[in-house]
């Protein structure tokens, strides 16, 4: 019997403030640079939409409350060992407000806002080429209504 292949969904924030973009310094199993930038982002929990999932990983990632507004792209890209597909749903959107007490997750060093400049300068401990295409479609206006998504949530009638 063979194995069914499935890639791993995940969703990243957007969030661009005065010029800077919030990145988050994580820790990674990489052996060459095991500190690596990205943008707040994680994998999608079971149950969980696309938009809820950005809006949770941003703020246990960073601990700014942060509000889906636009689908920048989706983006699939497979990791340089060949043993891991990323599908990722990138989001822009409102920026709330900052929980300077709130714990952040395991691995995650700290939340940087960075100026492009600052991030093209240090893409060699970028976590995928994905952070720069995110920003680079960002910028030149790229935005899709949430709408284009639809989110079945479980219910038995629907089962």
């Amino acid at each position: 019997m063979s194995t069914i292949w499935k890639p791993n969904v995940t969703v990243a924030a957007i969030i661009e403030r005065d010029g800077k973009f919030l990145l988050v310094e994580e820790e990674t199993d990489n052996t060459v640079h095991p500190i690596r930038f990205n943008q707040p982002a994680g994998h999608l929990d079971e149950g969980e939409s696309l938009v809820d999932a950005c809006a949770r990983e941003a703020l246990e990632e960073t601990a700014w409350q942060f509000t889906p507004r636009h689908l920048v792209g989706v983006y699939q890209w497979m990791r340089p060992a060949g043993d891991i597909t990323y599908l990722r749903f990138a989001f822009c959107g409102d920026l709330g407000t900052h929980d300077a007490n709130r714990v952040l997750d395991t691995g995650i060093l700290r939340a940087a806002w960075m100026t492009p400049n600052e991030i093209e300068a240090c893409r060699e401990r970028h976590r995928s080429p994905l952070i720069l295409q995110c920003i680079a479609d960002y910028q030149a206006g790229r935005r899709f209504p949430l709408d284009l998504i639809r989110h079945y949530p479980f219910s038995p009638s629907n089962a």
